[in-house]
Parts: structure tokens; sequence; C-alpha cells
């Protein structure tokens, strides 16, 4: 089988493919070159195919980032297979669900994985269902099939089968509840060489190339992190991997392996932007062509400030595993349309009403494309069905509007509207604020029940400094909301976490909050003394669980 690797192997063989870096300095850089992954990948397909799995059939990764994650990915392309990573900071009964849920005929596994998969075999045992085979990668554990020795019995000479283009197959963080899968179909054998719109437009938006070199400082069982790996592998680019981010490790790795791409979330702008003068001023950032930033909302005055320091390479784009929709746009664009997430780069973009009428330019309404290739929810018809309107236009959910040139402005998720006293109330323009507060490190808005409006909006945050975690600073921020914003748009009442559950990939498990808020009767918190006493309502967390006003405690656990 020839495929895009097959031909890097034989251009540039020696080329490092992919070098995983540990920040912490443990462990020197592991690197593997062209050959070795088109040596190795081609081993792990033969023996996925002798294993006994059929073309469209699947497995799952259980692993930190590592370069096993690439063997197996390059490996499933070419079984004609579905892959399908899974976080590592999952609970067992939530990896049990996707294992069970995508149907995982092997599990795949690093030896630091090893207690967990033990955990979710004997919740599988428990329910009645018969675990995947598990193997072990890099390593030897009990009795899991030993990969790198049953690998030892293939060549990478050997002919490789006709079989559909395997892929990923992943499932959502899981912050509305259990984590959804996203199922696209298989490119056949014959059209192996064909390059899908969606990924011609990845490559020439953001000039990906075989002069790429990448840096990935994210987890790669989230789909970004992964998917974008993959395809530089594809166009014969270089891919830096960092076994887990940290701000300053991340601007060295830059400087030193002279990086032309990268992809952010906010919360990684945020700790960059916070180191010091002289850290900031020590490394050469100026190789730097392209860094992206996605999958959560970056507020105006970091993105700002990044573009001042990096110059106006940063580039920004909203699309979602589900592949419906993608705009993106350039940092010129951004600042000539501050707070826009880019025009429909594929797909085309509407704003419909709850009726599905399609609104003007200006009117807010939920965001549709048009154009995209459909996908399913795997298991799910239900919300298969809800992600797709009567026209076949379907949607991630979002909320927002267009203006007169084509710029999508994002209000925020249905799911995460407020409805205080009959006006809708859409956090992240609150959020946005916060965070420009000088000593917030991370914050969430949420809406909290309240016996008169039915919801009440509340700040909670994550203050840089915990002394900061007192009525005095929380007084400051509602003011500062006041001073800024319509008073029905202000919190109400402020809480202070230690760190706020959010995910690796940027991701904030706001419905986390929102759960613990509701699930208890509201009452009245105590409020700052300069708040009118309208201002005081909030529903009370369970006792020790959230740090209320004033009242700092234990933060609750993190996801992380």
């Amino acid at each position: 089988m020839f495929d895009s690797l097959t031909r890097w192997a034989a251009e540039q063989p020696d080329s490092i493919a992919v070098r995983l870096v540990d920040v912490d300095g443990k462990t020197p850089d592991q690197t593997m070159s062209f050959a070795a992954l088109h040596d190795r990948s081609s081993r792990v397909t033969q023996w996925l195919i002798e294993v006994g799995l059929q073309p469209a059939e699947g497995f799952a990764l259980l692993m930190e980032n590592s370069l096993h994650q690439f063997e197996f990915g390059w490996g499933a392309r070419r079984a004609g297979l579905y892959y399908t990573p899974i976080s590592i900071h999952l609970k067992p009964a939530e990896v049990a669900y996707v294992l069970k849920d995508c149907g995982a005929r092997l599990l795949v596994i690093t030896p630091g994985m090893a207690a967990l998969a033990e955990q979710v075999k004997a919740i599988l045992i428990d329910d009645g269902v018969k675990p995947p085979m598990c193997c072990v990668v890099g390593g030897v554990y009990k009795a899991f099939v030993q990969v790198d020795l049953a690998l030892q019995k293939f060549s990478s000479d050997t002919p490789l089968p006709e079989r559909p283009v395997g892929r990923d197959f992943l499932y959502s963080s899981g912050t509305t509840g259990f984590p959804k899968g996203v199922k696209r179909p298989l490119q056949s054998f014959a059209d192996r060489f064909k390059e899908t719109q969606e990924f011609k437009v990845w490559r020439e938006f953001f000039h990906f190339s075989k002069d790429t070199r990448y840096l990935s400082p994210a987890p790669l069982y989230h789909a970004a992190p992964l998917r974008y790996s993959m395809r530089v592998l594809e166009v014969g680019g270089s891919c830096v991997v960092m076994n887990h981010f940290r701000a300053e490790p991340a601007l060295r790795l830059m400087a030193e392996y002279r990086i032309t791409h990268s992809q952010w979330v906010p919360t990684m702008l945020i700790r960059m932007l916070d180191l010091p003068a002289d850290v900031k001023g020590r490394y050469d950032l100026s190789n730097t062509q392209v860094a992206i930033h996605a999958a959560s909302p970056c507020p105006p005055e970091v993105k700002r400030a990044i573009i001042n320091w990096w110059g106006p390479v940063l580039y920004e784009y909203y699309g979602g595993s589900e592949g419906v929709g993608l705009t993106a746009l350039t940092a010129q664009e951004w600042l000539a349309h501050p707070g826009s997430v880019g025009k429909a780069v594929y797909g085309v973009a509407h704003i419909k009403d709850d009726d599905g009428n399609e609104l003007q330019a200006g009117e807010q309404g939920k965001v549709w494309f048009s154009g995209a290739p459909r996908f399913e929810y795997h298991n799910d018809p239900v919300k298969t069905a809800q992600a797709y309107d009567a026209t076949g236009h379907g949607t991630y959910g979002d909320i927002g509007h267009l203006d007169g040139e084509g710029y999508l402005y994002l209000s925020g998720r249905r799911t995460d509207l407020i409805l205080s006293g009959g006006v809708n109330i859409y956090p992240q323009e609150i959020e946005n604020l916060l965070s420009t507060f000088p000593g917030v490190g991370d914050v969430a808005v949420i809406g909290v029940p309240h016996p008169e409006f039915g919801e009440a909006v509340k700040a909670v945050i994550e203050p840089k400094n915990w002394a900061d975690a007192n009525d005095a600073f929380a007084e400051k921020l509602m003011a500062y909301c006041r001073e800024h914003l319509a008073h029905l748009k202000c919190p109400r009442s402020v809480d202070f976490r230690e760190s706020l559950p959010r995910h690796a990939n940027g991701k904030l498990y706001k419905r986390h909050l929102m759960n613990e808020y509701a699930a208890h009767t509201p009452t009245f918190a105590t409020a700052p003394s300069s708040a009118r006493p309208e201002d005081a309502s909030a529903a009370l967390p369970p006792e020790g669980a959230v740090p209320c006003l004033g009242r700092p405690g234990a933060a609750a656990d993190s996801p992380n």
C-alpha cells in the first residue's frame, strides 16, 4: 500500500518525523524518523490484521503523549480501522463507557496506564461485558499481550492489503455528561490520495507544508492536537510534541527547534503572558509563521497582548470534531474585526432563530453550517438528529451573529445560557471582561438558582494569588463589571476556587459547576457591604466543595 508516509520514508528517511520532549527533563528526548515510523506502523498494521480486526472495526489507545500514538495512528490508517484515543484523566467508569460505546476490539496501553486499565477491566466484567483484548506497548505488564514482542515477526517489506483509509474515532471531552463519540466515514482505498475539501482548507489557510516544524503542547487524545500532528506528517512536516504543557519550556522549544507552526488554548497563552519580562525576552520566536488558537474563547486583551509580543501570526478557528463547518481568520483580520472567530472557510455559515428562520446580519441566533459532509454521534440517533435541522444544516450548538462582511461572532453555547428575570444572558462577554482584571487567573460565569429571577449571574474565580480570595477582591470584581456592563449582566455574587475544572484541551467543565449549584436549595450568601440587597442572592454549594464569597476552602476535584 503506497501512501504519503511511504513517500516521505523514501524521500527523507532520516528526517525526524516526531520528537517527544519531556519538559521536566526527567528523560531524554525521544525521536522517530520517517523511515522508523513507516517501518513500525507497517508492523502494527500487519499485527492488527493478524489478530482479526476487519475493515471499519476499531481499537482504543490509553496512553500519555507517546511516539506509540503515531505508530498506531498510522497502523490504523493502513489497516482500514478506527482508533479511539481515550483521555487518561477520565474516571474508570468513563473509560469503560467509551470502550463499550465504541466497540473497541483491543485496548492498547502504555505501562503507566496499567492500574487504570485494570480498574476498567473490573468494571466491564462486573457489568457482564467482555473486556477488549488488553495489550501493552513499550513495556511488560502481567498477562497483557506484549505488542513489542508480537511485532518482531513482521517486516515493513511485506506488501500491505488494499483496505479503506482508517481514521480516528474521537469522543468529546464530556463537559456536559458522558463523552459522545463522533464517527465519520472512512475513505475508500481508491480515494486514498484524494485530498478532502476539509484537508485542503486546513493546509492552504494555515500554510502547512513539508517545511513545517509544528509544536504540539497538548494531549494527543484530543481532536485538534492529534489531527494536526497527523496531518503535519501527512504533508511531510515535522512534529515536536511536549509530554505536557509548561509555559517557559514551550517558549524554549519554539526557539530551539525554530518552530514555524503551533497550536494553543487560551489558558496556555495566559500562562506564557504571565512569565516575567526577562524570561519572555530570552527566546527567539522569529521563526513563527502561524500560531493557532481554538477550543475555548480567548479574552480579547489576551489575544491582543500575544499579537503585540509574537507579531501578526496568531490565527484562530472555530470548529469541532463533528466537522459540520469551520471558520477561521488571521491576526490582521481579527484586529479589524475584534472578537470575531472568522469567516466560514469550510461550509457556509447561517444564523437562525428558534423557528429555523434565517436571520439578518447583526441578529443573534443559533449558528448553523451547510455544505459539509454529515456525521453521526455513535449510538445516539436522537442527538445526531438534533445536530441537524429540516434543511440538513448542521450545528455545534453555539449562539452568535454574523456581521455585514460575513464574520462570525460567538455569544456562547445554548446550554450555558443564563435566563434571569426573562432576559437571556450569555456568559462569554462577562468572562472576557473579568479575565482582564488584575489578579484573575481564570473565570467561569454561570447561572445559579434564584427564587425570584429564576437564575442569577455568578462569577467563579480562580485568583492568581489565593490571598486575594476575599470579600474586598470580590467587591472590586463586581464593581468593575458594573462599570463596563449593563447591570443585568453583572454577577450578583462571586465565589473563589483554587482551580477551575478545566480540561487540558482548554475546555471548561462548566456543567460540573452548574450542577453543583443547581443541586442545592437557593439561599442568600453574605454580600459585600456596598452591594445592593437584591445583588446578594446566590445558591450555596456543598460545604467545602466551592469556596463561597469571603470563605476560602478546599477546591473541588478537577478532572485534570
